[in-house]
């Protein structure tokens, strides 16, 4: 019996979204260090700097996707839409394949890296945010066409990109695809820095309306019988989940599926206040990239890259959404 009563406290105790959070970032923490220090060569000056390099670009990957994905359902009272399957992505391949198309590949490979980042960034979030703001505040559309334009105009995208690339030759399609594919491995070092910078800008403006989040999670009609400015939040939600998906996306490539995996998990562990779910979607993504790519490296030798893996459980674990009726 004392035995059994001794248990109790420590089940309620696990059962705390904060405590689970802490052991998110203990986790998170480990691997990033194993990434870092595991099997350092003689010289591994050189080998840390180029690990920290790319663990520091999938830190900066998975807070931006995480926390954009986290508000865009919160908007959208939807647990499947992603900024990504919502076409944020298919502009970023729009615009690097019609500048291939327009201009060719040499201004695409030989531009400095900042100033390709820093335009990339300004296209995205400004076509997107452009695009979102005229549906939604000039035109006055409800949120759910607004979501539904999204999707045509995602399919469209990527079907104006597919045409335009097979009218590419061989070569400028070669460094297009190379492109169009995330890569963690590959971020440029100066790109580092501007990058966090906006990330951390825009995640910093979510502060002063962190309690209307979670209000707006319980739906539209409920957040605004409870007073909370439904069209003046989601707008500024728009503009922030604008600039992290191009931050992120210019960074390090696009990927669809990340954000789904890790928002949902993230619900499931801590619930949907945003001042709990915000930081773990975050941990979680970490974890995964981090971790994922660790396992790749000295588990499975780079049997396959860690961008197609995490497509692959996410386009199933978005099935098991939507089989399952938990889209909501």
């Amino acid at each position: 019996m004392t035995a059994l009563l001794s248990r109790v406290p420590v089940r309620a105790t696990l059962r705390s979204p904060r405590l689970r959070l802490t052991l998110l970032a203990l986790l998170a923490l480990t691997a990033v260090a194993l990434y870092l220090l595991v099997d350092l060569p003689a010289a591994w000056e050189y080998v840390v700097g180029l690990r920290s390099r790319t663990v520091i670009g999938m830190i900066l990957a998975a807070a931006a996707v995480g926390v954009a994905t986290v508000l865009f359902q919160t908007i959208t009272a939807n647990r499947i839409l992603t900024p990504g399957i919502m076409g944020f992505d298919a502009v970023y391949m729009a615009i690097q394949v019609v500048t291939a198309f327009a201009i060719g590949p040499a201004l695409l490979v030989a531009a400095p890296p900042l100033a390709s980042w820093g335009v990339q960034l300004v296209l995205m979030a400004g076509a997107v945010t452009a695009l979102y703001l005229w549906l939604f505040v000039r035109l006055r559309l409800d949120l759910h066409v607004i979501v539904l334009a999204g999707l045509v105009l995602g399919v469209l995208f990527r079907s104006v990109t597919a045409f335009l690339q097979r009218l590419l030759d061989p070569d400028t399609f070669a460094i297009v695809q190379n492109l169009l594919f995330a890569s963690f491995t590959s971020v440029d070092r100066e790109l580092l820095l501007p990058a966090a910078i906006v990330i951390a800008v825009a995640i910093a403006s979510l502060w002063p309306i962190r309690r209307a989040l979670d209000v707006m999670s319980l739906g539209e009609t409920r957040a605004i019988s409870l007073g909370v400015d439904h069209r003046a939040t989601s707008v500024h939600v728009i503009l922030v989940v604008s600039a992290l998906v191009a931050a992120s996306t210019a960074l390090v490539g696009p990927v669809a599926f990340l954000g789904l995996l890790v928002a949902n998990l993230a619900y499931s562990l801590v619930g949907h206040r945003h001042v709990l779910s915000i930081p773990a979607a975050i941990l979680i993504g970490v974890l995964t990239l981090v971790g994922g790519q660790l396992l790749l490296q000295h588990v499975l030798g780079f049997a396959t890259e860690l961008p197609v893996v995490i497509e692959f459980a996410g386009g199933i674990f978005f099935l098991l959404l939507v089989l399952t009726g938990r889209a909501r």
